[in-house]
């Protein structure tokens, strides 16, 4: 076989957006969506889903959730799963968190009201409660049943059910506690995770698949050194790879990157998109840092508080901040020096 190139990476990795008939399809091939709030112009999930689904609308994921084999859970990160990947996730040992040890009663009153089938919303749970505010995991103030209704969720106690103007309803997650009874064996759970990730956001530079599984012991609080050892055992026998320009690369072995077409076209994805999540890979596949900047004082931002990356036949070429304006899309595009913009590109 001839050895691998940067071109040949990069057409691989743009595997990852192959459209896809319909938005559960989307999702099962996924196996993770990662999830964030900001709108500028969408939020990720529907940026994610736009770039892959045909005629995907923003907020569809939102407002079809409760018909979709879909849940919403932490692997790397918090996002969407099918049940099928959220079962690998269960049963989840947590450590009480601060708010958990902090009201203890407060926390058995709100499993209650689920385990009696309740449907429980946030801020008419505080009303319900009485009780006030506590610092976030982000440092900013959030209800005290807020709190304790993700850690149920968390822990596998409670299940979002829909959402309502972007805020999580709960309600009980019978599906979860099947699992505490009856899990999947610990070594499966854990090699399909590693190959989930694996095959989502490869082929990956090897350290960049590293810090994936580390991240992943959020997903799997319990059991980090295990996921780590799940990792060495894939890359030791299952996982293959190969060095492409002093890198080392791995993928799993039904992805092979030598056989992928070479993109074509203009797309412009969102910041959390598998394409450019890993920003070590970004830059050694096209050469420049992307850097999302919507947490960087805005004095200090170089391209912008939301910029997408534009890409033109496989290439990362600039970047795009989107916005609507008196009823119209506005565009800011920023590009990499030396892109000269072609008749297509245009």
């Amino acid at each position: 076989m001839a050895a691998l190139t940067l071109a040949d990476l990069r057409a691989a990795a743009f595997r990852t957006l192959t459209p896809q008939p319909s938005l559960q399809a989307a999702l099962d091939g996924m196996g993770f969506l990662q999830a964030d709030p900001i709108r500028a112009p969408a939020r990720a999930q529907d940026l994610t889903l736009l770039a892959r689904v045909p005629g995907y609308r923003a907020g569809e994921l939102e407002r079809r959730y409760a018909e979709l084999d879909a849940e919403e859970d932490m692997i790397p990160n918090y996002g969407f799963v099918p049940r099928a990947v959220q079962a690998l996730l269960h049963p989840r040992e947590v450590t009480p968190g601060r708010v958990e040890l902090e009201h203890p009663g407060l926390l058995d009153e709100v499993r209650a009201r689920l385990n009696g089938g309740d449907e429980l919303h946030p801020r008419e749970l505080a009303a319900a409660l009485g009780h006030g505010r506590t610092i976030n995991a982000w440092g900013g103030q959030s209800s005290i049943g807020t709190r304790l209704l993700g850690a149920l969720h968390y822990r596998g106690e409670a299940r979002v059910i829909r959402r309502v103007g972007g805020v999580r309803v709960y309600g009980p997650a019978p599906h979860l506690a099947a699992l505490r009874d009856d899990p999947l064996p610990e070594a499966e759970r854990l090699r399909r995770a590693v190959h989930l990730l694996a095959a989502l956001y490869g082929p990956l530079p090897e350290a960049s698949l590293r810090y994936l599984v580390s991240l992943s012991g959020f997903g799997f609080p319990h059991r980090r050194g295990e996921l780590k050892a799940a990792l060495k055992a894939a890359l030791r026998e299952e996982l293959s790879g190969a060095a492409v320009d002093g890198v080392k690369y791995v993928w799993t072995s039904d992805h092979s990157p030598s056989d992928s077409p070479a993109p074509r076209g203009v797309r412009i994805v969102g910041p959390f998109d598998p394409l450019v999540w890993d920003r070590r890979r970004f830059e050694h596949l096209h050469g420049w840092p992307y850097r999302f900047e919507a947490y960087t004082p805005a004095a200090r931002r170089t391209m912008g508080y939301y910029a997408l990356p534009v890409f033109h036949a496989g290439r990362a070429v600039g970047w795009a901040n989107l916005s609507v304006g008196g009823g119209g899309l506005e565009a800011e595009l920023g590009y990499v020096p030396g892109f000269r913009q072609t008749a297509a590109f245009r």
